[in-house]
């Protein structure tokens, strides 16, 4: 049995009708149950990526939140993605992205060939370098904002057997966005509590040694890949223990956890 229902587009067409097929009913509820849930930032994410495969007929997603103070794409979650492929992601192919920050100044729902024509962007060597190597050919991407502020993205991609995104699924992930954006909203406050409370409700006898380690290297102001060299740690590593300490000392930007590991002292 097929669902129907009536999406307003972009331009000021008059409404149209969109036909879901039982499957995609039960991923687009998945999506909307999930973003009613406590969920942190990370799960929501996550979680929401493996709806939207099946939502979208899609085989890769990665997430990221955009970080103003380093200038980068921090705490990334994927699917169906080599984490090494990842890691030259953060190390080196985030910095020579032709795409993401013309996606990410849409604010809405955009398809990759809407920002570089198809030709042009089969030639840059962000696709074939970076995501070819795990076979994402046609991509959409929703950047949520609160404001200002990145809360996170949905980076949504399909192998070149699939084919091409089109307006229906950039309606479909429209739809998704304002409950996407405040699910976000509401997981922020967990973790950005008055530092006082934070470093009150986070004894140093709840961190781990390595987890004293990442946060004094972070008092000292080094990067992840300086902790990295540092500890002897993969750089996935330092991150993974890096969101372990924002969600036990209560905190989620690094100058806050900066403060908070003085006390460790």
């Amino acid at each position: 049995m097929a669902l129907a229902l009536h999406l307003r587009g972009t331009s000021p067409a008059p409404k149209a009708a969109m036909h879901l097929s039982a499957p995609e009913q039960r991923a687009l509820a998945t999506c909307f149950a999930l973003l009613a849930q406590d969920l942190n930032e990370r799960e929501i994410r996550e979680l929401i990526g493996r709806a939207a495969l099946d939502l979208f007929h899609a085989d890769h997603f990665a997430s990221y939140v955009w970080n103003g103070s380093t200038g980068c794409f921090d705490d990334g979650v994927s699917i169906n993605m080599d984490p090494a492929n990842l890691q030259r992601y953060d190390a080196w192919y985030q910095y020579r992205d032709p795409i993401t920050f013309k996606l990410q100044s849409r604010r809405h729902a955009t398809l990759v060939s809407e920002v570089m024509p198809r030709g042009a962007f089969l030639k840059t060597e962000f696709f074939n370098d970076f995501l070819a190597r795990d076979g994402l050919h046609w991509g959409i991407n929703l950047h949520a904002f609160d404001g200002h502020e990145a809360l996170g993205d949905l980076r949504i991609w399909r192998s070149r057997e699939r084919g091409e995104f089109d307006e229906r699924d950039r309606q479909l992930l429209n739809m998704i966005e304002p409950a996407f954006a405040a699910a976000l909203r509401r997981a922020r406050p967990r973790t950005a509590r008055p530092e006082g409370l934070a470093q009150r409700a986070a004894p140093v006898v709840l961190l781990s040694r390595r987890e004293r380690e990442v946060a004094l290297c972070v008092c000292r102001g080094l990067t992840d890949k300086e902790i990295a060299r540092e500890l002897g740690l993969a750089l996935p590593s330092v991150r993974t223990y890096l969101q372990r300490l924002f969600d036990k000392l209560g905190v989620h930007r690094r100058a806050a956890l900066a403060q908070a590991a003085a006390h460790l002292h």
